[in-house]
């Protein structure tokens, strides 16, 4: 299968005055490099799992969007349940998707980064890849985004991730039987340890050549990374 492979060490962070989700610590200036360990962020745990697993396997697959023949790769490291990856999702995703995934110039793919303090982040991950599994991933995706305000403060979100996976076109028995049997638990676990170990530290993070971009950016701030990325391709 194909695989994200990023080397995140020569990344450059850059923090724009835009809002993020996570823990309030200052970003490295943008001459500064990334941490130094190398980080490989990959889309899954590890080729052993993918292969193990060809439900994880799929959802791996599932949650990259874009003709494969794309060079350039888009990585975004976010959580259903951050307000700023919402107002990404709603503000800049289309005019991405519009500009340059549809186009064929990028792969997108989504990274989960669910964060502590959002208590509903890490089950709404597991669902959103268990649609992944069934080739509903952005469809899944979506649909959390646009009734975030209404499973967000829930105590249990079940019955409205039930309806997002109706709507979705996913069969509901299959993806029950993957959330309930924590199936994409590890592979989220990886993401967010590998995107901490990439040195991000909040939600949206994009990743774009060699420049991780902090906080929900416009994509008049993400083009000109855009465009030298895929040059360089």
């Amino acid at each position: 299968m194909k695989r994200i492979q990023v080397n995140f060490s020569a990344a450059i962070f850059l923090s724009l005055v835009t809002g993020a989700c996570g823990p309030s610590k200052a970003a490295p200036a943008a001459s500064e490099s990334a941490p130094s360990p190398t980080a490989s962020t990959t889309s899954a745990t590890s080729a052993q799992a993918i292969s193990a697993d060809p439900i994880v396997a799929a959802a791996d697959r599932g949650r990259v969007l874009g003709d494969t023949a794309a060079k350039t790769w888009v990585i975004v490291a976010s959580d259903f349940q951050c307000p700023f990856c919402k107002s990404w999702h709603d503000e800049t995703y289309p005019a991405l998707v519009a500009e340059y995934v549809k186009t064929g110039k990028v792969k997108l793919a989504y990274i989960n980064f669910p964060l502590s303090q959002h208590k509903n982040a890490v089950v709404t991950a597991e669902a959103a890849m268990c649609a992944g599994a069934q080739g509903k991933f952005w469809e899944y995706h979506d649909g959390l985004f646009d009734t975030q305000a209404q499973w967000a403060p829930m105590p249990d979100p079940r019955s409205v991730l039930e309806s997002i996976a109706t709507r979705a076109g996913v069969n509901n028995a299959s993806w029950r039987q993957c959330l309930d049997g924590g199936v994409m638990r590890p592979l989220i676990e990886a993401d967010n340890s590998r995107a901490k170990s990439a040195g991000v530290q909040s939600t949206p993070s994009f990743l774009i050549g060699n420049t991780v971009f902090l906080g929900s950016q416009p994509i008049e701030a993400l083009r000109p990374a855009l465009d030298s990325a895929i040059a360089r391709n």
